[in-house]
């Protein structure tokens, strides 16, 4: 099977589309951010602040990428365990977040948000950051520099490589595999 390209930001139309173990290659921009990242925006919110970034149609990948070798936009990117951004995600979803990439299972609190909210769970594979990082053609922090990797940053990523692990029905292959 050909994998699904799609490029960012994500549609309603598209996100509801793509089905649990799709293969897909992302092009466009997606925003790196972690459990840092994700407290500091969410308190934000909570305050009556606007989000750093305009989450509509975005997609966030679970990532702290390492510094940039001479030459190239970043280093090493690979996924981080997304349960750890599980507590903040229905929040996220509910400003506009259509995407999530990451490694792992997530909780039924998440897979129900992004019933809700038409939002999709893509995995990528942990362990070939040095090879993702190949598909980013630019990356600059965009909020909260202060935190180093765990900043959020914006990368311009080119057929970046991802299945679809949870979709916006609540397929998820993490529980298909454990049945």
């Amino acid at each position: 099977m050909a994998a699904i390209r799609v490029t960012t930001p994500l549609t309603d139309a598209v996100a509801r589309k793509l089905k649990a173990g799709d293969s897909v290659l992302i092009t466009g921009v997606i925003y790196t951010a972690r459990d840092a990242a994700h407290q500091r925006l969410t308190e934000a919110v909570a305050k009556g602040e606007r989000p750093p970034v305009d989450l509509k149609g975005q997609i966030f990948y679970y990532a702290g990428p390492s510094p940039a070798p001479p030459g190239k936009p970043i280093g090493s990117v690979g996924p981080t365990t997304s349960y750890r951004m599980d507590a903040f995600a229905p929040k996220t979803m509910e400003l506009g977040l259509k995407g999530m990439i990451g490694k792992g299972p997530r909780a039924k609190e998440v897979i129900d948000a992004m019933k809700r909210h038409g939002a999709v769970y893509f995995a990528a594979v942990g362990g070939a950051g040095a090879l993702l990082a190949k598909c980013v053609k630019a990356a600059k922090p965009v909020a909260y520099a202060d935190l180093g990797a765990e900043a959020i940053t914006e990368l311009t990523v080119e057929d970046f490589p991802v299945i679809v692990a949870t979709d916006a029905a609540g397929n998820d292959l993490y529980a298909a595999a454990a049945a």
